[in-house]
């Protein structure tokens, strides 16, 4: 960065240039959007026009939208030109619409039906993942005529490790290696190469269940295909790795009790930050009103026992601690598909019993500090045990359960996480406490 910086400022283009033929793809993509938007578009302008599309490729949408920004129409309509099919839908989605129509109108028909089309499908489908430049053989083909097709046509397809084998309805019969291909003899016909079992999946698929697949089954693409098994378009590792780090980000927010946002956080404006924040602070704040109510309903035990009062900050750090970990843990055996809605009685009693011998040991452990180093009664010793016991209790069978209940109704089992696991779980632990000193002390 130090030595780009230096040549900009210096007028050192033609070895700014020459460095920059040198250097990765991705690594100019990282320079060029810790740059300031001039410097970056000089910076882009200087590329090669095929190392410029590679490096635009490699940029996060937000910084590809505001570079675009500076572009004129005929610099955006060449780049959208040669930038590989999904990359260029991937962009369209961030451009105002408008801009998307003046792009769209020097475009040729089947290109801009198709990317109309790609457009169109849900956010997260498999639609709006996949690509169009697979390389596509018929079965009739021998070894030796597959390889020169693919000579011809391979260089702007997205990958050539896998080819796909249609017939004249674009019906996918069969898929086969290039390694066969390779190996085969010349005469070989494709169709004695191809194998007729393999994974394809539809246009509406959702995005977490194609990650699930490529993670099961270790595939480097995947067929895409309509409902009367047409293949429409591929999906390969790259594109789905990516939506995996967008989707754990995605948990990572909700989990944290925050809006999901696209936007690094170097790139978030202070009011967008807070736009994120509030809403749920707004909820989690009014929800916590009941933990208020019921220390208000249970005033009179603690002002008859001032003590009870110390060991709230305790009970209420215990269970939502316990809780979280519970859910932590399923959230993610979901996330990798160890764990499924049906399992919830499973998963109910494996954190029952952990819960038993976890509550167990922490109330044993309390009972014992709070006789022995802080010289409370034998009474306020047992309801402050007691009750961490039936919090964890509580806290751990809870937290293993609500994940899964929020995938059986359709949400998302993030949101289940702390803050709001440990909102719910304050207000039961309280009630808990404050009845069982009632209890005890009979008051």
């Amino acid at each position: 960065m130090k030595e780009i910086l230096k040549m900009l400022e210096h007028k050192e283009y033609k070895k700014l240039r020459q460095q920059l033929e040198i250097m990765k793809p991705a690594d100019i993509a990282e320079i060029l959007e810790d740059l300031s938007h001039k410097n970056a578009l000089f910076l882009f302008r200087l590329l090669p026009k095929d190392l410029a599309v590679e490096v635009f490729s490699h940029m996060s949408p937000y910084d590809q939208a505001k570079l675009s920004e500076l572009f004129n129409v005929e610099e955006l309509q060449q780049l959208v030109k040669e930038l590989n099919f999904d990359d260029k839908i991937d962009f369209l989605e961030e451009l105002p619409a408008q801009l998307v129509k003046r792009i769209l109108k020097n475009a040729q028909v089947q290109e801009r039906t198709l990317i109309n089309q790609f457009l169109n499908y849900p956010e997260y489908s498999a639609g709006s993942l996949m690509t169009i430049e697979f390389v596509d053989l018929k079965k009739e083909m021998t070894a030796q005529e597959a390889i020169e097709h693919i000579s011809k046509t391979g260089f702007k397809k997205e990958t050539i490790y896998t080819c796909y084998v249609i017939d004249a309805y674009r019906k996918l019969e069969g898929i086969v290696s290039l390694k066969n291909i390779i190996l085969a003899e010349e005469n070989e016909k494709i169709e004695n190469l191809m194998e007729r079992d393999f994974i394809s999946i539809t246009t509406t698929e959702d995005q977490e269940e194609i990650a699930e697949i490529f993670k099961k089954y270790d595939l480097l693409a995947i067929p895409v295909v309509d409902l009367e098994n047409r293949l429409v378009g591929i999906i390969t590792v790259d594109d789905i790795i990516d939506t995996i780090e967008e989707e754990n980000t995605e948990d990572f927010h909700k989990m944290a009790g925050l809006k999901p946002s696209k936007r690094e956080y170097m790139d978030s404006s202070v009011l967008s930050l807070t736009k994120h924040r509030l809403p749920w602070l707004m909820i989690l704040m009014i929800t916590a009103t009941f933990t208020g109510a019921i220390i208000k309903s249970f005033e009179e035990v603690i002002s008859k026992v001032a003590a009870l009062a110390v060991f709230i900050p305790m009970l209420m750090d215990n269970g939502g601690n316990a809780g979280s970990q519970s859910s932590t843990l399923v959230i993610r055996s979901m996330a990798l598909g160890e764990i499924a809605p049906k399992d919830i009685l499973k998963v109910i009693w494996k954190e029952f019993r952990v819960s038993l011998i976890v509550g167990l040991s922490l109330a044993i452990l309390n009972f014992l500090r709070i006789l022995l180093f802080e010289n409370y009664p034998i009474a306020i010793s047992l309801i402050v045990s007691v009750t961490i016991f039936i919090t964890i209790i509580l806290a751990e069978v809870i937290g293993g359960t609500l994940p899964i209940l929020a995938k059986i109704l359709k949400l998302d089992p993030a949101i289940m996480a702390s803050p709001m696991l440990s909102t719910i779980l304050d207000t039961l632990v309280l009630f808990t406490y404050f009845s069982i000193s009632k209890a005890i002390l009979h008051l």
